[in-house]
């Protein structure tokens, strides 16, 4: 594994704090950073067990695949209800049992809804990362994020969007003694001249007021199509209000067609639905292989409707603009925005040759992540203000956008 010289700075400062944040924009690479503190740990003669907690179980997925290209020495459990071929519980006994009986080092894979299990259980932990720590701080995560931070040896909070409480009684990531200090703070600017991900351009899309204050499927399905054909990109993240809105725009218009006329595949994914690819519904693993394969493809367009599932930690490579159909708070805009700021692979290829200069954005195949908001007159124009607000404070000021609660 050859690390970034941001990665290389995030673990050396690991190895001098035992307790930290550590913020790093979406494409920074946390994984490998983790990754790497975890081979070094695993280095060691006495066996360790190290824990990472994710969101999501299809993150947690993701996380132990991307872990295990890299770590042959250690035994792997699963902690939450998700499916997987490495051992997997949620009953506090079994992980005791599993962790008494298996020897050498050990890595666990659990979400933010399973660890109270894991603290149930009482084993030692000698390492924890936090992945999307931002989510730690959700009244039902706290009791169980704190415990680890006091009980295990080394904890580190990974994210790119902290969020910070001023209410009385609601935790937040400025609380210290819970969370440290932040010991590593990687700003964007220095990934876009390093050529490690790209900066985005927010455009706002003027749309004709309606009466209602409701958008009826038919204009949202117009709209939609008017925004591709504009904005010219052949592979596109819509961010849709709700798993209603998606049904809508697939059952009561023309979407489809419309797509189809234009060359374009379509996938959508929600809780509800589940993962649908060009009107086949497919498991996820298929869903996720399929949008990489077709992300690698220069010659495949597709648009990808959701919710909320790829908002957070997803690693979807090859979008090239996002379509915000809601508003959302700046932790939800800066992990989108992640989604579309990826280096497109031939660049980041001729990069790596030596062929292109790292940052010379005018040359690249992809120079910027494309962000389109609608306007509906004086509606939306405070979701743009927003947005353009997150990019500036990430990509012009270097500082991570900050979450806030107030009350």
């Amino acid at each position: 594994m050859i690390l970034r010289p941001h990665q290389q700075r995030a673990v050396e400062l690991m190895q001098l704090h035992k307790l930290g944040q550590m913020v790093m924009p979406t494409g920074a690479g946390k994984t490998p950073t983790m990754s790497f503190d975890c081979m070094r740990q695993f280095e060691s003669e006495t066996p360790q067990t190290i824990v990472i907690v994710a969101p999501r179980i299809l993150l947690a997925e993701q996380l132990c695949s991307e872990f295990l290209e890299f770590i042959t020495n250690a035994s792997v459990m699963h902690v939450h209800s998700g499916e997987t071929h490495h051992f997997s519980t949620t009953k506090p006994q079994e992980i005791v049992d599993w962790w008494v009986n298996t020897r050498g080092h050990k890595l666990i894979f659990t979400t933010y809804n399973s660890l109270e299990r894991l603290q149930q259980s009482r084993i030692k932990v000698d390492t924890i990362y936090f992945d999307e720590a931002h989510n730690s701080v959700k009244r039902n995560f706290f009791p169980a994020t704190e415990y680890f931070s006091q009980e295990a040896d080394r904890c580190y909070f990974f994210t790119a969007t902290p969020k910070h409480s001023l209410a009385v009684g609601k935790p937040g990531m400025n609380d210290v003694d819970v969370y440290g200090q932040v010991i590593c703070n990687v700003p964007a600017p220095e990934l876009v001249q390093g050529g490690y991900i790209l900066p985005p351009k927010v455009i706002a899309k003027q749309l004709p007021m309606v009466k209602s204050g409701k958008i009826p499927a038919d204009r949202d399905c117009e709209n939609l199509i008017e925004t591709l054909d504009e904005c010219g990109k052949g592979k596109v993240l819509i961010c849709a209000k709700a798993t209603k809105q998606i049904s809508a725009l697939m059952s009561e218009t023309d979407f489809i067609q419309q797509l189809q006329d234009r060359g374009f595949s379509y996938l959508y994914i929600t809780a509800k639905t589940g993962a649908i690819i060009d009107g086949k519904k497919v498991n996820r693993e298929v869903f996720f292989e399929t949008l990489s394969a077709w992300g690698k493809d220069d010659s495949k367009k597709f648009v990808v409707l959701h919710h909320s599932i790829l908002s957070e930690g997803i690693n979807v490579s090859g979008l090239e603009g996002v379509i915000f159909m809601r508003s959302m708070d700046y932790i939800g805009i800066s992990q989108t925005i992640g989604r579309v700021i990826r280096m497109h692979h031939n660049d980041a290829a001729r990069i790596r040759s030596g062929e292109l200069v790292p940052g010379d954005v005018n040359n690249y195949t992809k120079s910027f992540g494309l962000v389109v908001v609608p306007v509906f007159n004086k509606v939306g124009i405070s979701t743009h203000q927003k947005i353009q607000a997150v990019v500036d404070t990430i990509f012009q000021q270097g500082q991570p956008a900050i979450s806030v609660v107030r009350k």
